[in-house]
């Protein structure tokens, strides 16, 4: 029997404990003696067929296995460190159904400070026999190497080389070995006014002498101080003191790690950090200490010029009274606004009015309120008066960053300008680019130069480099400078883009290349070591050690992020349950403790300190009942905060169809399954996921999903290459008993970049729900969508309702809409700012998807809607800026007023043919301008219905201001300014 892969069967229950402890056949009197080097080690490949990735080569099971996608392919595991190996172990299945195949294989190695590898073993071929050997080869070889590398040349019975189970028998070489011990502070019992010293020692464990290097210690898993520890023979010491300053009131875990960036080669590099088994608590010094609890604003939601005030929360922690007299100062934009503060008991709040108002601008601003201003009180701590806030006026999201773009800037390179129908999906990068417009560099010295306009020590590059010729993306650096001074060296990428295919649907494109490509841009991002003033001239320019073969830049985000968030009152860090920042290893094991911990009430919130923290499994609960894997069961009753998204990054290296023993593969192997009652905020869930579902169903995954329930409160987290930021809403027959659809869901200063798929998804009877003020970019499908799906519990009751997306800012939506409702009643878009759609609306009401009715009212209201609307399926359906497509049911009750609806691609407004009416729509207030390939508005042949204009203005419409076509029963009443229908 010729047999290649075991694709949709399982061998499992047909090999029995002997068949399996026979596939490890005796090697020689020295290996045998030696210890396996290879389990738990990273494997790598050169490439996989399939859902037969390098992991399956050591995962301990050998009914699994690694099969390459093609010859010759290389198998490489990473031991760590440089060893003395005597024999390699190469499994198959021993199953007999696998036939008897001959591969051939080469041994190779590199010592850990080798660049290159050499051979072990000459190149053989070797048979695989289940009926002799058990399908297992062992390969004697001798030398000294930290990675050893199976090269395959060929397989006779499959396209590909395969391995099961790879086992590397050896001994440890002589290495150092760093580990950290008698971690102590002084003082020990210290309050908020006592400078802290820690102290450790550093030990050698090793047989070999080690360099020197550095220490970092961390209190509630925050780095706080470094010291060096010079050179170390194997077996000595030393001590090392790092002084970490004053502390707030508060119980911090404290850490040590050696050798934090990982330049020392050591034979265990998983011992390098100790924590106490005791916190460090730091009491409340005696004393007043004011700190700003919030900022209220009166109105609210002020408009663009209206006269606004403020008042001042301000909370004395301290544990005695201030007397009456100081400052309490609000700034805003150049506005100074001060409030004199009553006396203040210990423990208790003053709301102090300030004085004066501030004159609304347009998208907003930051408030920042201090109290004690001008410093007339002698306060325990000095360092927790100020409290900032963003206050949102107008259109759009009041987000803390600057947006340049590139074709604004000044740049030596060459211009890209789109066609004039922006056509999409024949590797356009104009078309894809913000504005409709992009700087390539093609060569050495080509730079483009933005001027800052204020202050920033962050930077977020939105580029294009080259795929690699395989698919998969390669690395590149772009040179940084700062006022003609060299900053650092960016590091862009392209594994995440570069989608490639013709076809109309998201899940059959491909990260193999050939023929058009579409999703060419990602964006890198880097927090400096210094603020810049405004003025700053920063400079991307490709240097001679920059690479890639091109590089195009769109535009920048410049940011001044604060500094690292302490840890709050009762918050427990993840660092008491296990996890380490940043050291590469897997922390899902600690967080989901923790998690957990605060659930079942044993702490009141979860702390996730700044650092990267490595996620490879979805943080959920763990269901008693054992529904099966596809039943999943989310989390309840939690808070998880962060010290902001700068700063406490979770992040996943396994793309999820690698993952494994993922909850539910749509949903992935990283971010939170959310049930009922979660506050997340100030953190960045950072996926892996390179396409929607294509090459293999291998989807990228969802960093927030599940039922969301009540009283759930997600703020300020940053999601970057899911295939969906947030989809809420579970279908009714999964764990029916457990039903809950989200109500009163709210998202606030979200910031959801380069996915493949939706950015945040109201679904199954999600109501009364909000995403207020948050940034999209670059999304895969719709940015913001109400989908009153019909998969929930009364068809009749359970439906999408009453929920809101208001002062959102969207860009570049790479497939479908920028904003759109899929039936439901009483749903609102307002005060919205849209740009640079793809190929559909910048916002759609549409039946189709199978929805719920829509009912009642939908308001579309004072949204801007720049360069949207485009071509799509077969580039044959031309959409308009705001389209009302009622496939097959009615869409009633719709207003669109207040809005401008600028330089559109096709039509301004469209009525689309379908099965459904359109009855009684209301336009009014509305401005149309430049509708470059269509009408101002719309009404299709096959559309049928009728609207009210009010107010409504249209200019300069290529196809005519109101286009009725022949045959249509839409009716228009109501004459533009200034146009005229045209039949």
């Amino acid at each position: 029997m010729r047999w290649k892969r075991l694709t949709g069967r399982t061998v499992a229950g047909l090999l029995t404990a002997g068949l399996i402890s026979a596939g490890l056949l005796p090697v020689t009197a020295s290996a045998a003696e030696a210890t396996d080097l290879a389990r738990g080690k990273t494997v790598t490949a050169s490439g996989s067929h399939g859902g037969y990735p390098a992991a399956n080569a050591n995962d301990g099971k050998v009914d699994s296995y690694w099969e390459s996608n093609g010859h010759p392919a290389d198998l490489t595991v990473k031991l760590g460190a440089d060893a003395d190996v005597q024999s390699v172990v190469v499994k198959l299945n021993p199953d007999p159904i696998w036939a008897t195949r001959t591969q051939d294989i080469q041994v190779l190695g590199r010592k850990q400070d080798g660049s290159a590898f050499s051979s072990l073993r000459a190149r053989a071929g070797y048979v695989f026999n289940p009926s002799s050997n058990r399908n297992t080869v062992t390969i004697p070889v001798t030398g000294r190497v930290a990675d050893l590398q199976l090269k395959f040349f060929s397989n006779t019975e499959a396209p590909g080389a395969q391995v099961a189970e790879i086992q590397v028998f050896g001994t440890a070489a002589p290495n150092p070995d760093l580990t950290v011990s008698a971690l102590s502070w002084s003082p020990t019992s210290p309050s908020e006014t006592d400078h802290i010293t820690v102290r450790g020692t550093v030990l050698n464990a090793g047989s070999a002498a080690s360099p020197a290097t550095t220490v970092n210690v961390s209190l509630g898993g925050v780095v706080v101080g470094s010291a060096p520890v010079g050179p170390l023979a194997a077996g000595a010491s030393a001590q090392v003191s790092v002084e970490v300053g004053k502390r707030p009131q508060g119980s911090y875990t404290v850490s040590a790690l050696v050798d934090p960036t990982d330049t020392v080669v050591e034979s265990d590099n998983t011992n390098n950090s100790r924590t106490t088994a005791s916190p460090l608590v730091v009491g409340q010094s005696p004393g007043p200490d004011l700190e700003v609890r919030s900022i209220t604003s009166s109105p609210a939601n002020p408009a663009v010029g209206a006269a606004v005030t403020f008042t001042v929360a301000v909370h004395n922690r301290g544990t005695s009274a201030v007397s009456a007299g100081t400052v309490t100062r609000l700034t805003v934009g150049s506005t100074t606004l001060n409030g004199t503060t009553p006396a203040i008991a210990a423990g208790a709040t003053a709301n102090v009015t300030v004085g004066g108002s501030w004159t609304a601008a347009s998208g907003g601003a930051t408030l920042t309120a201090t109290a004690d201003a001008t410093n007339l009180v002698a306060e325990t701590s000095e360092t927790n008066n100020t409290f900032a806030r963003s206050i949102v006026v107008g259109r759009g999201a009041a987000v803390p960053y600057t947006e340049l773009e590139a074709e604004k800037a000044n740049y030596q390179g060459t211009l890209l300008r789109s066609d004039a129908e922006r056509t999409f999906g024949h590797t356009n990068f104009a078309t894809e680019s913000s504005g409709r417009e992009s700087v390539r560099l093609n060569s050495t010295g080509q730079y483009v130069e933005f001027t800052s306009t204020a202050p920033a020590n962050s930077i977020v590059v939105r580029n294009s480099i080259p795929d690699a010729p395989g698919g998969g993306g390669r690395e590149a650096t772009i040179s940084l400078y700062a006022d003609g001074k060299f900053v650092r060296k960016l590091d862009l990428s392209s594994k995440h883009s570069w989608l490639y295919g013709n076809t109309d649907s998201p899940e059959g494109l491909t990260n193999t290349p050939g023929g058009d490509a579409r999703r060419l841009f990602d964006e890198s991002h880097a927090l400096l070591t210094e603020t810049y003033p405004v003025g700053t001239k920063f400079r991307l320019q490709r240097d001679a050690s920059d690479n890639a073969a091109f590089y195009i830049i769109d535009l920048i985000d410049l940011e001044q992020v604060a500094a690292p968030s302490s840890q709050p009152s009762g918050c427990v860090s993840i660092t008491t349950y296990g996890a380490v920042a940043n050291d590469g290893l897997d922390d899902t094991a600690a967080i989901q403790r923790a998690v957990t911990a605060n659930q079942n009430g044993e702490i009141d919130c979860v702390w996730i300190p700044a650092g990267q923290w490595r996620q490879e499994q979805k943080i959920l609960t763990d269901d008693p009942l054992d529904r099966g894997q596809w039943n999943q069961v989310g989390i309840r009753d939690v808070t998880i905060r962060g010290a902001g998204m700068w700063h406490s990054q979770l992040y996943t290296l396994t793309p999820p169809h690698e993952a494994g023993g993922i909850n539910h593969p749509h949903e992935g192997n990283f971010g939170f399954d959310i049930d009922e009652n979660t506050q997340i905020s100030d953190i960045a869930i950072f996926g892996s996921g390179t396409i929607r579902g294509g090459d293999g169903n291998h989807e990228g995954g969802v960093a927030l999903n599940g039922r969301f329930g009540k009283d759930t409160k997600i703020s300020n987290v940053w999601i970057e290459h899911a295939n969906v930021g947030v989809w809420a809403g579970r279908d009714f027959d999964n764990i029916q008993e457990l039903w809950n659809p989200g109500d009163g869901v709210e998202f606030t200063g979200m910031r959801i970049r380069n996915t493949y798929a939706d950015g945040i998804n109201f679904a199954n009877g999600t109501r009364n729900s909000t995403v207020y003020n948050s940034s999209f970019r670059n999304t895969g499908d719709d940015a913001l969508a109400v989908w009153s799906s019909k998969y929930v519990k009364d068809q009749s009751v359970d439906i999408g309702h009453d929920n809101s997306f208001r002062n959102n800012t969207i860009q570049l939506p790479w497939r479908a809409n920028g904003i759109a409702i899929y039936g439901g009643y009483g749903n609102k878009i307002e005060n919205n700012l849209i740009s640079d759609t793809m190929n559909y609306p910048a916002i759609m009401l549409a039946t189709d998807h199978d929805p719920l009715p829509f009912s009642g009212q939908t308001l579309i209201a004072n949204n801007g809607l720049y360069r949207t609307g485009g071509a799509f399926w077969n580039e044959d359906q031309e959409f308009g800026a705001i389209t009302l497509f009622p496939q097959n049911l009615p869409i009633p009750g719709v207003t669109i007023r207040d809005t401008d609806i600028v330089d559109s691609t096709y039509d301004g407004i469209q009525f689309k043919t379908g099965g459904g009416l359109m009855p009684d729509v209301k336009i009014q207030n509305v401005r149309i301008e430049k509708s470059n390939n269509g009408s101002g508005i719309l009404a299709m042949g096959g559309a049928r219905g009728n609207a009210t204009l009010t107010g409504v203005t249209i200019t300069d419409s290529r196809d005519g201001h109101v286009l009725i076509e022949p045959g249509s029963q839409f009716t228009i009443s109501g004459t533009p300014n200034g146009a005229r229908a045209k039949r």
